[in-house]
This record gives C-alpha cells, structure tokens and sequence, in this order.
C-alpha cells in the first residue's frame, strides 16, 4: 500500500486569480466541487464584478436555475473575505455562496453555520477546505472537504410548519404535498441518481438536467387522473431546442421504450417532451407503490435519453435567468 503525502497548494496554485480559479472553472474540475455540495454547476462568469469587488466565478445551479456565488481563498480564512462574500450575496441576490479556503479559523466557520441558521431556505451558504494529496510519485489529487452546509432537513420542517401555519392546504394541494413526498422517499430509496428538492404541495415536481433552463419534472393531475414525466425547456419559441433534439427522435424514444408527445407549442415560450400514462388517480393512495415505481423507471430513462444530448444543445435563444418566474 502507498502512503498519502500532502501537497503544498501554492506548489500548484500560485496565485488564485490566475491559477486556482482558472482551474476550477473548467468543467472537468468543477464536477468535482459540485459533486461534493451535491449540486449539478455551470459557469457563467469569471471574476464577476460586484461594486468595487470581483467575484471569482459565478455559477447556475441547473436543478432550480438558481445563482451559485464562489470565492477562491488559498490561505486562512478572514474577515475581508467574509465581508466580500456578504457583499456579493446582497449585490447578486444569490442563493448559494460556496466560500474555499485552504484553512477556515473557528469564528468563520462559526459564522457561516449562524448565517444558515438564520437564513430561510432561499440562501445557503458552504465552506470547504480545499487539500492536495499524491500517492508516491503521482499526480496530486485535490480533495474539498465541506467544514460548513446548510441543515437541508431541518429547514425543510421549519419551512413546512411554518406553510402550514401561514395557510391552510386545500384538500388537493395536501394530496399533492403527501405524494411527493412518498415519490421522493421512493426515488431515496431506490437510489435514483436525480437530486431530490423539497417536495411541495403543487401539480409538479422537478429536477435538474444539467443545464440551466432546461429540467425534468413529474406531473400528476388529481382532476384528470393523470401521471407523466417530462422535459421542460424554457424559452424556445421559435423551437431551435427541440428542432435539434427531434433529429435523435428514434434513438430518444427507443432509450426510453416508447412513443412521445413533442409539443413545439409555436408562439409560445417553452417546448415540451412528454410520456404520459392515463387512467392513473394519484388521490389513490393504494395505488401510490405502483405510481412511484413507474415514475422511477421513467424518470431514469428520461435523464438517460437527455442528460447528454441537453449538454450538447446549441441555444441560440436565451434561456430564462430563474425557473421561478413560472
């Protein structure tokens, strides 16, 4: 067996700005980030003006298309930093703030956790350590490790007493309410690769694909007992996305084993791939095992059938900044 040997971060990274945040920003690299927050990232910009600060990279979260804020510290934390970080949050309206830093001294670390705790569930923020390792002679390997994150369940109960204090569900939006949340305990479960969101008491529920403006949601429909699965794409009115995604057709509905709805919807904002399956109550909770089995199996088949070829799309339109505008 080998032995780990730490690698000096400044042996590889000389500076952050020229060094460390170019390096983080390629694709390749930042997967790795994303996959320690559990978050799907895209770069939209480096070195982001914010007043008399410049961010170091500025990122969608392609699962709700939301603002991911990160800055690069190759040393101690400190208070500077701190206040930067503040200032971005507050200038950019963003929703998750990814601090690195070679070390975190307490008080930061204690802050960033305060800041979670008093936030709602609009704004995380996350600290990492970032590490250098090699075995013997090979490459060093970087390593983040998360020092600081979100308590996501118990926001997600403060966030539902304080909904249900607020406002009384109606019958139907409870049902939706409880079917998701036993799809999501389902697909948990079963080990669904998709990221799981907090359920809510609405018609759909959605999850990224990768890239921003683009998602795959379940849908079910009480009144017209009615379950499906789809892709979601914002902002293609003149249907160039599904123009190029139609070219595959064959090979898409053949990976998902059948025929589906292509909805162009000329003049309208969005285009939309749909499998519906019918004659389904999702207010029959007897039948929920089977319901979640089939949205699990599709769901899969669907992110199969589209994850790559929604990473190859040229959009020539431009997508929506916030899914939350629906």
């Amino acid at each position: 067996l080998g032995r780990l040997q730490r690698v000096d971060l400044r042996d590889i990274w000389a500076t952050e700005a020229q060094d460390f945040t170019p390096w983080l920003a390629r694709e390749e690299n930042l997967k790795v980030l994303a996959e320690t927050i559990n978050m799907d990232l895209e770069v939209e910009a480096q070195e982001k003006s914010v007043g008399p600060f410049r961010a170091d990279i500025l990122c969608k979260n392609t699962d709700d298309s939301s603002w991911v804020l990160i800055e690069n510290q190759l040393e101690r934390t400190d208070h500077i930093h701190l206040g930067q970080l503040l200032t971005y949050a507050a200038g950019l309206h963003v929703v998750t703030i990814v601090w690195i830093a070679a070390n975190f001294t307490d008080e930061h670390r204690a802050t960033l956790d305060w800041l979670n705790d008093i936030t709602d569930d609009s704004f995380r923020f996350f600290g990492l350590e970032v590490e250098l390792w090699r075995i013997g002679e090979s490459p060093p390997a970087p390593k983040f490790n998360v020092i600081s994150k979100p308590n996501d369940w118990s926001r997600s109960v403060s966030q539902a007493a304080r909904r249900l204090s607020e406002e009384e569900l109606t019958e139907t939006k409870a049902t939706y309410l409880r079917y998701w949340t036993g799809l999501r305990e389902h697909l948990n479960a079963s080990n669904n690769p998709l990221r799981l969101q907090a359920p809510r008491p609405q018609h759909w529920y959605n999850f990224g694909i990768g890239r921003s403006g683009l998602r795959l949601g379940a849908l079910a429909s009480v009144q017209e007992k009615s379950i499906a699965v789809e892709l979601y794409i914002r902002r293609d009115p003149n249907g160039t996305c599904i123009d190029q995604l139609l070219e595959d057709k064959e090979a898409i509905e053949a990976t998902i084993g059948a025929a589906l709805d292509w909805r162009k919807l000329p003049g309208r904002i969005a285009s939309r791939v749909l499998l519906r399956r019918l004659q389904t109550d999702p207010s029959n909770e007897e039948d929920w095992p089977g319901q979640f089995a089939w949205f699990d199996e599709t769901l899969r088949n669907f992110d199969k059938a589209f994850r790559d070829r929604v990473r190859n799309l040229d959009l020539l339109t431009e997508l929506a900044d916030e899914e939350n505008a629906e």
